[in-house]
């Protein structure tokens, strides 16, 4: 019991408190109930780095599973719809605007998404989900190739609405 404790006195002492802990160190869902509706958004990005065959593989349109580009943008606008599901108690949401487009890099690709809703709570982990499952759907659909490919830099860049407002990453 000692280490949640000491988890929510540090969080409070930095002026937040953990909004998914109760008083007993017990996890719970935030109760929503009492919040306006918003319009809500958010931007998460991230990337994946390959080898060079891998990357000629895609961008010559020789992957035999299909084209990873477009599998992955699919992917993750559907895990952007499946958060609730994926990620423990999250609260599922009616989302308006899901997009995902997908950069070259000079060694492999930029992964963006952004995630809209009018909702009592934001859509930050949609975003991130939507971000990451696009990236492991370009690995499944590539990794016969380059198993050594490497997912990373999945963060939250911009956020609006609800009562914290406006938050916009500044070292990206």
């Amino acid at each position: 019991m000692a280490p949640r404790s000491r988890l929510r006195r540090g969080a409070a002492s930095a002026g937040h408190e953990l909004s998914h802990v109760d008083r007993r160190g017990r996890v719970t869902m935030v109760d929503v109930s009492d919040k306006p509706v918003t319009a809500r958004e958010a931007v998460a990005r991230g990337k994946i780095a390959m080898s060079a065959a891998a990357l000629k593989l895609i961008r010559s349109g020789a992957v035999a599973k299909g084209d990873p580009l477009q599998a992955a943008r699919l992917a993750g606008i559907m895990a952007a719809k499946q958060t609730s599901a994926l990620i423990p108690l999250c609260h599922p949401l009616p989302l308006t605007h899901v997009s995902v487009e997908l950069a070259p890099t000079r060694r492999g690709y930029r992964i963006e998404a952004r995630v809209r809703t009018s909702a009592q709570t934001g859509v930050e982990m949609e975003a991130l989900c939507a971000v990451a499952v696009a990236a492991l759907t370009i690995y499944d659909m590539v990794k016969a190739v380059d198993k050594k490919m490497v997912i990373g830099d999945i963060c939250l860049v911009e956020k609006r609405g609800g009562r914290s407002g406006h938050y916009k990453r500044s070292d990206r």
